[in-house]
């Protein structure tokens, strides 16, 4: 019997430039012990279907046009708002995409954790705080949190990505809800704390006999997860059915599409690396950080992000620098660049030592080498139009007077393959994918010869991420650059790059050409990490064993 049934939802958005149909007209249900997976790109409103049932749409815009949300026989779409606390309570929990933003940096893990058991909206049902501290950190364990007694104590940005999100997993499941509802829960974690989160949500609800709503655009993610899987696109469902149906028996165009953009395979285009003088020279480059833990021994005073690496990186290259959170590649990335101090060593470009400089002398070279960010909505400036962001470095560094910026912006936004039309809107008028082709775009407007990637395509729909690494691609060939690319998503790497560097823990732990370190790995962290790669397979012999 379905402990979720959803009937006819319709979710409209009534807005000064008319009515989006968010969600409209869709029906689904999910069973208790059952994995329902929901598929879609950004906007297709499988969030908005969820977010709906709990109440935590803003409301206006947002209304409830039509539906019904049957739980346990209730309908959620009607419920008073002391029957949704109750829900939101004991019987529905939401682990969100992005833990960071999601946990108050003001409060401790341990006071986040026990909030609902001790201040339970039911007073009958609240407990003791030493009782509520006991069962968090039984479930801190539970999740994998180590030295879970010391770490009850500590603050969210104490912790990494993937140790952020078990805590969520551990505040989801205190209360012992009948469904979890898990939003992109592991869009941004490397693949193999990505593959112990998922194990997590199996062997938790098997345990627990929990219903799950997993939504995600990581169809490799959900082969090995999901009992049944709901396409969705722009408001309707486009296809339902058995995961096994949905992989290999695929009915409709839209999911064909978003099968077929899985980046796969190794890379198409030639390596155009010259050999000779590199145009990157690392040599015993460390970057240390102060120990903030408070330990005051000579062994842990510093954090050692980046510990004595050497690498050389060839004109025309590109590069892929992989490793988990923490293993100093995002580090090492900033350092090359001058943007994060080296304890010590040298970093040469174009046979000119950079460290030591000061940022007056960096500016001539800074020209010559930029940076794509992670997270284009931090990188770019809510207060600027795409023109301003785009005309900004030209105008810093003389390339371009006032009256030629306007030719060279829109000859910009033609290379990323954004419409001139949009120049004047600002960042948050933008989906993910054009926000990540104007930081694309600001990156090439000084014509640089070196580019720094920093996981520029983790948390995009697959249809979008292929679009960008085209773009990349096309942009490397069109200006003859060269590139670092750093990302945790291995497929990704793959398909980009001429040579990879593993790096763990501040050390670079194996290099190589792609397709050789692919085939014959060396090392046991590099077998570990390519042995984690979700694949697109439900079938597959190790989705199996890893989600067992």
């Amino acid at each position: 019997m379905a402990i979720l049934e959803v009937n006819g939802l319709k979710v409209f958005f009534h807005t000064r430039n008319g009515t989006v149909k968010a969600v409209n007209d869709i029906s689904f249900s999910v069973d208790s012990g059952e994995t329902l997976a929901i598929v879609g790109e950004s906007g297709s409103g499988k969030s908005v279907t969820c977010y709906s049932l709990l109440d935590l749409l803003p409301k206006p815009p947002a209304k409830i046009e039509a539906g019904t949300a049957l739980f346990e026989g209730n309908d959620l779409l009607t419920c008073s708002k002391d029957q949704m606390r109750q829900h939101r309570c004991n019987d529905i929990a939401v682990i969100f995409q992005d833990p960071m933003t999601s946990l108050n940096p003001f409060l401790t893990i341990g006071e986040q954790l026990i909030e609902p058991l001790v201040h339970h909206p039911d007073k009958d049902q609240a407990i003791t705080r030493r009782s509520a501290k006991e069962k968090a950190i039984a479930l801190l364990d539970e999740v994998g949190i180590i030295d879970s007694q010391e770490r009850f104590d500590c603050y969210p940005h104490e912790f990494s990505g993937g140790m952020r999100q078990r805590v969520m997993i551990a505040m989801a499941l205190i209360t012992e809800p009948k469904l979890l509802i898990c939003d992109e829960p592991t869009t941004a974690l490397d693949v193999t704390i990505q593959a112990q989160i998922l194990e997590l949500i199996k062997k938790l609800q098997e345990t627990r006999n929990v219903a799950v709503i997993f939504i995600s655009h990581d169809l490799g993610v959900v082969a090995g997860i999901a009992d049944k899987v709901i396409v969705m696109c722009e408001g309707t469902i486009r296809e339902a059915d058995i995961t096994d149906n949905i992989f290999y028996k695929t009915k409709d165009d839209y999911t064909k599409k978003l099968l077929s953009a899985i980046p796969e395979g190794a890379k198409t285009l030639p390596n155009r690396s010259i050999h000779g003088s590199p145009l990157i020279d690392v040599s015993n480059l460390k970057t240390y950080f102060k120990n903030q833990s408070g330990k005051k021994d000579n062994e842990n005073q510093f954090v050692k992000a980046v510990d004595d690496v050497s690498l050389a990186i060839s004109r025309g290259e590109i590069l892929g620098l992989v490793g988990e959170s923490g293993s100093g590649k995002s580090t090492l990335g900033r350092s090359i660049l001058q943007l994060a101090p080296a304890t010590s060593g040298s970093v040469k470009f174009d046979d000119q030592v950079l460290t030591g400089m000061n940022a007056k002398q960096l500016v001539p070279w800074r020209k010559r080498m930029q940076m794509i960010f992670q997270d284009p909505y931090a990188s770019l400036n809510p207060r600027m139009t795409v023109f301003e962001t785009l005309s900004e470095p030209l105008l810093y560094h003389g390339l371009a007077s006032k009256k030629e910026i306007a030719q060279h912006v829109k000859q910009l936004m033609d290379d990323v393959g954004l419409a001139q039309a949009q120049l004047r809107k600002y960042p948050h008028e933008f989906s993910g994918g054009q926000r990540q082709r104007i930081a694309i775009g600001r990156a090439i407007a000084t014509k640089p010869e070196f580019i720094i990637a920093d996981e520029p395509v983790s948390a995009l729909d697959v249809t979008i991420q292929a679009q960008i690494l085209d773009l990349i691609l096309d942009l490397v060939e069109q200006h003859n650059l060269t590139m670092m690319f750093i990302s945790h998503d291995l497929s990704v790497v793959r398909y980009i790059s001429d040579r990879v560097i593993i790096m763990n823990r501040g050390v670079i732990v194996e290099q190589g050409d792609t397709e050789g370190l692919w085939a014959r790995p060396k090392e046991p962290y590099t077998k570990d990490l390519l042995s984690a790669i979700p694949l697109a397979d439900p079938r597959s012999e190790r989705l199996r064993i890893a989600t067992r």
